[in-house]
């Protein structure tokens, strides 16, 4: 088997733990995936859909928006339908936070900026400490600038993008501050930090900047990233960064997309920092030139395909199209074939086992791939 046990990039930051349902968050806890429903929640049968096919694709909790009396009457049916835990997500209404409480919700996501009255805010605090569910406090960059816009907009005057980054993080961490006050003066710590941009560089920073401050658990996320295109690489530059600086308890990548991709490619950024074990198959691939001889990107597609559908434990399979990489990254993985004119090599734990013709590649390298999963099912690997 090529799955070693989790090693973590960097040492975790030490946080608090808070639970949400069945998942511990913080501590010495895995890191989590969260991801959030597109649907309206007072349509349950969509939404309740949604949660379990985020749920099927390794989502640890799931969002879902409240912003309405009809969306917190619906919460006690979807939970009934759905076992991943589910956090409400609240702002304006403080009352959507009290339903949503008492619907048995196992988180509340609050902005207490957004409720003007401090007695409203007492009362949500109030009715989660008497639920024991915790309260994810969050601010966003287009929240502090629109209620520090004359700081922020005296740094962009100055032209120079460091001060307004500076500028902008300074202001997060007091607003944070300012909040985390109203929380301790209630006795109440089962808090969850977050403070999110559309700009990696702030992400970094501001995060860094509550890690040193504070000792609650952190959600990370890039908020606005867009679609999965180009939101990816946003996300990636930010939360991998802090992932691996060991900051961050859980994570939501967030696009302008079908939420399952955000689940798919948080579980593939955790795996790749080795703070996931897989559950699937790896496939990497020759990142193609001038040397190839066959059609390597299609091999690489319908192999992708294959092995998404038809191999359901951990295993690292290569497709290799060129002499320069190509053997020993085959050596290097559980199943490998190496492409070449007309035929292909194909390696298992790097041991040659058999060369075939260029039509049959696809067919005796899937055949390798299902042994091999066999043996580990038997335990002989």
């Amino acid at each position: 088997m090529s799955s070693p046990p989790v090693s973590h990039p960097r040492t975790r930051r030490k946080t608090r733990q808070v639970k949400i349902g069945k998942v511990r968050v913080g501590g010495d806890a895995p890191i989590g995936l969260q991801s959030m429903t597109n649907t309206h929640t007072h349509d349950i049968d969509a939404t309740v859909a949604q949660i379990n096919r985020l749920a099927a694709a390794g989502c640890d909790v799931v969002r879902v928006a409240v912003p309405d009396e009809a969306d917190t009457q619906a919460l006690p049916e979807i939970l009934r339908q759905t076992t991943v835990p589910i956090v409400a997500d609240v702002h304006f209404h403080y009352k959507r936070a009290l339903e949503a409480v008492e619907a048995g919700v196992h988180k509340i996501r609050l902005n207490p900026g957004n409720i003007k009255d401090r007695q409203q805010v007492n009362e949500v605090i109030q009715a989660c400490k008497d639920a024991r569910i915790p309260i994810r406090v969050g601010v966003n960059e287009g929240g502090v600038v629109e209620r520090q816009d004359k700081q922020v907009r005296a740094a962009e005057k100055m032209n120079l993008a460091e001060n307004r980054q500076a500028t902008l993080v300074r202001l997060m961490l007091k607003k944070l501050e300012d909040y985390i006050r109203i929380f301790e003066e209630n006795d109440f710590y089962d808090v969850v930090l977050a403070a999110k941009s559309n700009d990696a560089r702030i992400v970094i920073d501001a995060y860094r900047a509550i890690s040193e401050r504070f000792d609650f658990p952190l959600h990370l996320g890039v908020t606005h990233a867009g679609p999965p295109e180009t939101g990816r690489i946003r996300s990636m530059a930010a939360l991998g960064t802090l992932l691996a600086e060991g900051i961050g308890d859980t994570l939501r990548i967030s696009y302008a997309a079908d939420p399952v991709l955000e689940v798919e490619d948080g579980k593939e950024l955790l795996c790749c920092l080795g703070l996931r074990r897989r559950t699937g198959p790896e496939l990497i691939a020759c990142p193609t030139c001038g040397r190839l001889e066959v059609d390597l990107v299609k091999l690489v597609a319908d192999v992708r395909t294959k092995l998404a559908d038809e191999i359901t434990i951990p295993m690292k399979v290569a497709v290799m199209g060129c002499v320069v990489n190509g053997p020993g990254e085959c050596e290097g993985a559980d199943v490998a074939i190496f492409a070449g004119k007309g035929k292909g090599i194909i390696y298992v734990q790097g041991e040659q086992k058999q060369t075939v013709a260029e039509n049959q590649m696809l067919d005796a390298l899937l055949q390798e791939c299902h042994q091999f999963a066999a043996r580990v099912e038997r335990g002989e690997v």
